[in-house]
């Protein structure tokens, strides 16, 4: 791995460092996918969103689908192409600025797309809809349950005038494959058949693991174009996750060990705040030179071997069970070491605090030719500024 090349101990932690190669590899497969299927990838910056690589992203992909005002300021600012705009419930003191931002203007609800749509018939207006199937694997990320507040039934349309409407969009997966897209597809058309006919375009969502290895690339790709001469239509993707995928890491330092029962090195980093999909998802993040012995919370997936050396991973605030699992070492760790988690670029950078008052990551970038710069430097002010 590249960034093994940068870790001497002056190296800055805790930090996230994207590697551009593999940020072009995920990027330059996406491209593929849209210029074989004639659909149009955009990129979810909830997922997925660092200021020093969106030139990067914006070479191979059409723009960005944004969650509010926030993240349209941002894509303006740092791709500046297409803009789709999708949001639970807009609010009347940033409407404006969205409208004028936005290409495509997605709204979640009937009661928001009536008292909108005067102003926001300037630009190409969807309606969410809730297709009422997923394959999420964890209800927390199941977007089309019961009592889901996304998107809107189909028993709901009935009776609804759609002039002004140009679109639909889903959104039903989180990590999931070309079939699990085809389930849900297939039950998308069986309920919104007579509505996407009218339509100009329509937005399959995203949650699609494309860059994962293994993913049916080619399945995507007949879907999409099925779909889309079937009813001649824009067929649009929207990746987060896939874009950031296995393209960045998360450095950290040893800051202590103490020994209570077991070896426990303390990092100046956070499961929490800047890992909290390992919490929430749960999954135990790779480490680079080490193996899994258990995860955070104590299941065990491998025995210790002679010659290895086991240590629980923590993080420095006070939450108790800010562990990141117990990895086993080919030698002891010493304070002031390196420890890097792998894939910590998409769903990390988006959401990390400052929770504890523990120091945001800078942002580092890896160029291909393999200069190490730094993108972005956090400091107190960053903190005080939130609290």
């Amino acid at each position: 791995m590249q960034i093994q090349n940068h870790l001497d101990k002056n190296f800055p932690t805790p930090a996230y460092v994207i590697e551009e190669d593999k940020l072009r590899k995920n990027c330059e497969l996406l491209a593929k996918v849209g210029e074989q299927s004639g659909a149009k990838i955009l990129l979810a910056l909830k997922g997925f969103a660092f200021s020093g690589t969106m030139d990067i992203v914006g070479e191979y992909l059409s723009g960005c689908t944004c969650s509010g005002l926030w993240e349209a300021k941002y894509a303006k600012e740092f791709m500046d192409k297409e803009i789709h705009t999708f949001s639970p419930a807009f609010k009347d003191d940033e409407i404006d600025e969205i409208i004028k931002l936005s290409n495509h203007l997605v709204f979640n609800s009937f009661n928001q797309f009536n008292k909108y749509k005067e102003k926001a018939k300037i630009k190409s207006i969807g309606l969410r809809v809730n297709p009422e199937i997923s394959l999420a694997p964890k209800e927390l990320y199941n977007p089309c349950g019961r009592y889901s507040r996304l998107g809107i039934r189909a028993i709901d349309f009935e009776n609804e005038n759609l002039d002004g409407v140009s679109g639909l969009h889903f959104h039903a997966l989180c990590e999931e494959s070309a079939h699990s897209l085809e389930l849900v597809l297939n039950a998308f058309e069986n309920k919104f058949e007579k509505y996407i006919k009218k339509m100009k375009w329509i937005n399959f969502g995203g949650g699609h693991h494309i860059t994962k290895k293994g993913y049916d690339t080619q399945k995507l790709i007949n879907l999409c174009k099925r779909f889309a001469d079937k009813y001649g239509v824009q067929v649009y993707l929207e990746p987060g996750e896939a874009v950031g995928w296995q393209c960045g890491t998360l450095v950290a330092s040893v800051v202590d060990i103490v020994d209570n029962e077991k070896q426990i090195a303390i990092l100046d980093t956070s499961s929490e705040a800047h890992m909290p999909d390992t919490i929430i998802m749960p999954y135990t993040s790779e480490v680079l030179n080490a193996r899994i012995l258990s995860s955070r919370d104590g299941e065990n997936y491998s025995d210790l071997k002679e010659n290895e050396f086991a240590y629980l991973l923590g993080g420095n605030t006070c939450l108790a069970g800010d562990i990141m699992g117990e990895y086993a070492f080919k030698e002891k760790l010493n304070i002031g070491q390196k420890i890097v988690f792998l894939d910590q670029a998409h769903y990390s950078i988006v959401k990390n605090t400052t929770f504890n008052g523990i120091k945001l990551p800078n942002l580092m970038l890896l160029d291909k030719k393999e200069n190490l710069s730094m993108i972005r430097e956090f400091d107190y002010k960053n903190y005080s500024k939130r609290n």
